[in-house]
């Protein structure tokens, strides 16, 4: 009874949270940083980089990333990016653990995003290019619930967002 009860309990809670900021936080990713390029992507205008506004496995539509996020290990999320035709771009790519944070919203949690750029983005771990430099079984996260950064298991199934340098 009090596991079921806990159950419901944590399903209700988890779809009931929404992104929360704090104003007296300055912005680190304000909209006025990036481009619509009016195709499913921006150009961060400061970095250089352009980047995908669903995780993979969404579709943009109607100015929104719709459908479920995949959840893939480090390997296939390499692999998925290798070869990736977006927008009719090419260079698709996993970005780096510096890449991935920079797209991070400091003053907000649950996700720590700029949700008007990156709509619907789930507040969990995603995936980095970035290997552990001390142990080759894990790699770099960003954790999108609290602009965190974390090694995980390789094996593990985490979300994915593409990046490619802009021309």
């Amino acid at each position: 009874m009090k596991k079921s009860l806990l159950l419901v309990l944590l399903c209700i809670s988890s779809s009931v949270f929404a992104q929360t900021c704090l104003e007296s936080i300055t912005q680190t990713t304000p909209s006025t940083n990036f481009v619509d390029n009016a195709d499913g992507t921006v150009t961060d205008s400061k970095l250089g980089l352009m980047w995908m506004r669903c995780s993979l496995g969404q579709s943009w539509q109607n100015n929104s990333c719709t459908g479920d996020a995949s959840r893939l290990t480090w390997q296939q999320a390499l692999v998925a990016a290798h070869g990736y035709a977006y927008a009719s771009q090419q260079g698709w790519r996993l970005p780096n653990v510096k890449e991935l944070a920079s797209i991070t919203e400091g003053q907000c949690v649950r996700p720590a995003i700029n949700i008007e750029i990156f709509p619907n983005t789930p507040s969990d771990d995603f995936w980095t290019s970035s290997p552990s430099v001390t142990d080759p079984q894990r790699a770099w996260v960003i954790a999108f619930f609290n602009s965190s950064n974390s090694l995980k298991e390789k094996n593990l199934f985490v979300y994915s967002r593409l990046v490619r340098t802009a021309n």
